[in-house]
């Protein structure tokens, strides 16, 4: 019995890698991060003493490094339990809770369509391509180029052009034997009625193909090249391949970076999509034009448990933002919300990059908002305050909107939570309507000489009875972190990957520590996920196997880069040559040093929230003790050099 992708795709979505997997091995506890999917375990398939078993519950997929056996739940079902791929299907739907799917004669035609389909907007896929390569492609290929979207990138998106001609399009399939019936069912060209003769439904426009998750040409989305066109951007219609509320655009591609990366971010359009990739950033996706649905929103978690979206800064993405925020209330549960960034006002991810490069988007997605936060900013912005009466109707918002979250831990934990912020925010209005002016205006004095020129104040409140600020400002972020410089982290960072690479036995003594830690580079995080991968294949590594295997992976440039700038002699204990006993006590103290700052760091970003939302003497003091002990943890840092220059060994290693 042949079944759809559709069904195969619901029991995947319903039935996670790790329920079935879960059944026949033992979890390892110090490498596996169930939070973020991941597993590991001593193969099924064969004999072995250590783990090299990975299991990927966003993606679905298993994989052995020593047998090489992998797939996906279907393939483990009937390679563990000798079942018939039909017979494995079943038992998981019976799991998922899905009867089993009647194939009539009617629904077997339509699966047959669905293949054709699929073969004819591959072809179209392959005339546009090619169209854009031809002299009519000359002003689509000048546009793009002007974009800065280089040819591989084209390459990359398979993007083309579809010729300006009334015909073009549906002669050339006619010619490759797609008859006119199943172009329009692949919403190719325009029939009707009152139509003599079908036309050719993209004309004198750049074409993006639309993909599904396993890189099928699905549709297309066309932006023309005539200013005087009404419709910029053209999408193909619903068929019986492509329902626009459940696809995702670059979906296929971003999935893998995204997982590797543990973060995927939605952007407006095609174009941002594809300056992001431009820029390295190769985990993003776009909705179709539309609303962020709750279909998108489940593919998204898929593959991460809190993906971004990214709105423009002005008012349209605000009110966009909010719309998102009902979308994903009732559909978060624990361990999977979103969170929400916001891009300079009157810039998309193209204009960011293009003048910040990538470092720009990097900080607007370190930014990035949990979803309370913005649920909480948006019945804020519009509520009213100054009155008992009032102030209860905007508790009463608050209460609907929790209300709508069908998880009760989860909507236990945002009623705490939203208790403690009105808790906050009563307090500040404790005095009346007149005494929160007259607080304002104290605080108005009391701040101004804490901003250069004494210009505008750390919050964007919008005045007139009793507003409040509606959430960090440029200037307030500017001012809580102007003395919290980022480069002795990204340093420590740098000598603790080192001092793992040079001293590989450290790896197998603080497996279950590596796994938990969180590094702010994502470059330095990536090479220690790769260290952990590394270190499951093989036992009893050397330091030039270690660094045979991340070279091998793409890490050569990424291993060079450690080194720059540690030349000072406290850095000695990271190089080959230190003594063993000094590496270990140097690396205990990195580790308790950087488990410090994280921690802190955490509760800058709460008091700089709280200091927004309710900027008051005692949010103020609150914020500058974070900031204190974070300063500390600077001082901290030269105890590490200390250390290298008491102990006298610091001719190793650094030249």
């Amino acid at each position: 019995m042949r079944f759809s992708e559709q069904f195969l795709d619901e029991i995947r979505a319903r039935v996670s890698l790790s329920q079935v997997v879960g059944r026949k091995v033992q979890w390892d506890r110090r490498k596996s991060v169930p939070a973020r999917g991941d597993y590991w375990a001593c193969c099924p398939f064969h004999n072995e003493k250590t783990p090299s078993f990975h299991a990927d519950d966003r993606r679905g997929r298993y994989h052995c490094f020593g047998c090489k056996a992998s797939g996906d739940i279907f393939r483990f079902v009937t390679e563990t339990e000798g079942l018939s791929f039909p017979e494995a299907v079943e038992r998981l739907a019976e799991q998922a809770g899905l009867p089993m799917p009647v194939q009539s004669r009617e629904e077997g035609a339509r699966e047959e369509k669905r293949r054709s389909l699929a073969d004819v907007m591959e072809a179209a896929a392959a005339f546009f391509e090619n169209a854009l390569r031809q002299p009519a492609g000359a002003g689509a290929r000048a546009y793009l180029e002007r974009r800065e979207v280089s040819g591989s990138l084209a390459r990359q998106f398979r993007l083309g052009f579809a010729p300006d001609e009334r015909y073009g399009l549906k002669t050339h399939l006619a010619e490759q034997g797609f008859d006119v019936e199943m172009m329009a069912a692949a919403g190719l060209v325009v029939t009707g009625e009152d139509i003599a003769v079908a036309f050719d439904r993209f004309r004198g426009r750049i074409m993006f193909p639309i993909r599904d998750r396993r890189g099928r040409v699905i549709a297309f989305g066309g932006r023309a090249m005539d200013p005087k066109v009404p419709a910029k951007y053209l999408n193909s219609p619903e068929t019986a391949l492509f329902h626009k509320g459940n696809v995702l655009y670059n979906l296929d591609q971003a999935r893998a970076p995204a997982h590797e990366a543990g973060m995927l971010m939605a952007v407006e359009g095609y174009m941002d999509v594809i300056a992001l990739a431009r820029a390295g950033i190769a985990q993003a996706v776009a909705p179709l034009g539309t609303a962020l649905t709750a279909d998108q929103l489940n593919l998204m978690w898929r593959v991460v448990p809190e993906p971004i979206l990214c709105f423009d800064g002005d008012e349209a993405g605000l009110h966009a933002a909010y719309r998102a925020v009902d979308t994903a209330l009732g559909l978060v549960r624990p361990g999977y919300s979103l969170r929400f960034a916001f891009l300079p006002e009157g810039q998309d991810p193209d204009d960011l990059v293009r003048a910040g490069g990538r470092e720009a988007m990097d900080a607007v997605l370190k930014a990035a908002e949990p979803l309370s936060d913005v649920l909480w900013r948006r019945e804020l912005e519009q509520a009213d305050l100054t009155t008992p009466e009032r102030r209860a109707a905007f508790e009463s918002r608050l209460d609907e909107a929790v209300g709508h979250i069908a998880d009760n831990r989860v909507q236990t934990h945002y009623r705490s939570d939203l208790k403690n912020r009105l808790n906050t925010l009563w307090r500040g209005l404790s005095g009346g309507n007149g005494g929160r002016a007259g607080e304002r205006g104290r605080m108005d004095g009391r701040m101004s000489g804490r901003f250069a020129g004494g210009g505008q104040r750390p919050w964007s409140g919008r005045g007139g009875g009793g507003r409040l600020p509606l959430g960090p400002s440029h200037q307030l972020r500017q001012f809580a972190r102007s003395a919290l410089a980022r480069p002795a982290s990204e340093r420590r960072e740098r000598l603790m990957v080192l001092t793992l690479v040079n001293h590989p036995h450290l790896v197998d003594e603080n497996l279950e520590l590596l796994a938990e830690m969180e590094f702010e580079s994502p470059e330095l995080d990536r090479l220690r996920a790769a260290i952990l991968d590394i270190a499951a294949l093989e036992e009893a590594l050397d330091r030039t196997q270690l660094r045979d295997h991340l070279s091998r992976r793409g890490f050569e440039q990424a291993l060079a880069r450690l080194e720059t700038g540690l030349t000072h002699r406290s850095d000695w204990f990271a190089f080959a040559d230190a003594a063993l006993d000094d590496v270990i006590t140097a690396w205990r103290h990195m580790v308790a040093l950087h488990r410090k700052s994280v921690t802190l760091r955490r509760e800058l970003d709460a008091a700089e929230r709280a200091f927004a939302e309710n900027p008051t003497q005692d949010a103020l003091a609150h914020l500058n003790e974070v900031r204190e002990q974070m300063r500390s943890t600077v001082g901290e840092e030269a105890s590490i050099e200390g250390f290298g220059t008491a102990s006298g060994r610091v001719g190793g290693g650094v030249g």
